[in-house]
């Protein structure tokens, strides 16, 4: 293996890239422009709950209770009714998400301290975000009555009562982008090393450069190494770049070591770089090799990784699957060491997967590559 021919290699790698225009921004500007639209559009939060409030009491005490929804900053009264019937109307039509329906004499129910009742009407077609908006009414009831109950009872809660507090670690403003953000981190280097080796190298089948090379003294091996640095160097400077994005962008600080970060990213960058090198072996042209990488290699590991679904959720069978998924090792890595600040000694077992299965990704996808050039 001589080293001045792959020093060549990477000359002629990194020359190609800066004179093409068209993989240039898509290797460094398009995974900026990606965090952005989806760092903003990846939160699972739910705000600004429009609703539909029926006020068939009509007292100072409904009003209060109303108003401990729209003081929570979670709701807004989008419309209101006297009419019971026509609550559906609104519903059926979007116009709103829930109906709040307040029944005659709640007021004096309350002031006489008797049980009273309230109807809430959810949207049920989106599941996930009407059990937030239940456990939002849920939390707002709950506080209203234990301030109704210490009132009666001269500012002290009963004997016995259990008053909680609540913690949250790692992220204590509770928000879903601070957890979804790092997820799109390792999407987008997913998404850019895969799509990237594998287009540049069938683009040289293509074009028939790299039957030229073939023809000269370059062995196999420089050849590999050759196409796979010039990639690793982009996949890191990726890293760097969308990590400077996610905290001064985001405002998400990096609380574990960042050099350990960008240790462990190399190994996952083995098995992105691998499979883009197995998907340039089976593809004929960069629309095919696109569409298989996309569809066929990274389509599945989003899914089953636990980047959109809990792995937990999923059946026993997709669970089993999930663990020969690399990227399902790496999203915890990557969310451990910026949201929690763990270190090695935590993810020595996720790193050990990822260090193993990079390697025989790797080492298949090469020894295919080189019965190819063969």
């Amino acid at each position: 293996m001589s080293l001045q021919r792959i020093i060549a290699l990477l000359k002629k790698e990194f020359g190609q890239l800066f004179k093409d225009k068209k993989l240039l921004p898509i290797a460094f500007l398009a995974p900026v422009i990606q965090l952005t639209l989806l760092g903003f559009a990846a939160s699972l939060d739910v705000k600004n709950i429009s609703i539909v409030l029926c006020d068939l009491d009509k007292t100072e005490t409904s009003r209060t209770f109303v108003q401990s929804f729209t003081n929570s900053g979670y709701f807004t009264v989008e419309y209101a009714t006297e009419d019971y019937g026509s609550i559906q109307q609104y519903v059926d039509n979007n116009k709103v998400a829930m109906a709040l329906v307040i029944p005659p004499k709640f007021g004096d129910k309350v002031l006489r301290r008797e049980p009273a009742t309230v109807q809430v009407l959810l949207d049920g077609s989106e599941g996930s975000s009407a059990a937030i908006t239940m456990a939002y009414v849920n939390q707002i009831i709950i506080r209203s009555s234990t301030e109704i109950l210490t009132e009666v009872l001269g500012g002290r809660l009963p004997t016995g009562m259990v008053d909680a507090e609540i913690r949250a670690w790692y992220n204590p403003s509770l928000k879903s982008r601070n957890f979804m953000v790092p997820g799109v981190l390792v999407l987008i280097l997913l998404l850019t090393t895969t799509n990237l080796t594998a287009m540049a190298i069938v683009k040289e089948k293509e074009i028939g450069t790299l039957e030229q090379i073939m023809v000269t003294p370059i062995k196999p091996s420089e050849l590999i190494l050759g196409k796979l640095i010039p990639f690793t160097i982009i996949g890191l400077t990726n890293v760097c770049v969308v990590l400077t994005v996610m905290v001064f962008g985001f405002g998400i600080p990096i609380k574990g070591s960042v050099l350990l970060l960008f240790g462990l990213s190399g190994l996952f960058l083995l098995t992105s770089l691998g499979v883009g090198l197995f998907v340039s072996t089976i593809s004929k042209t960069q629309q095919q090799a696109m569409m298989t990488a996309i569809f066929f290699m990274m389509m599945p590991m989003m899914y089953l990784s636990g980047f959109v679904f809990p792995v937990e959720n999923m059946p026993k069978v997709l669970q089993y699957i999930s663990l020969c998924i690399p990227m399902r090792y790496y999203l915890v890595i990557v969310r451990s060491i910026i949201l929690k600040g763990v270190g090695l000694s935590t993810l020595w077992v996720e790193a050990l997967m990822l260090l193993f299965m990079g390697v025989a990704i790797l080492v298949a996808s090469v020894l295919r590559f080189r019965k190819k050039l063969d």
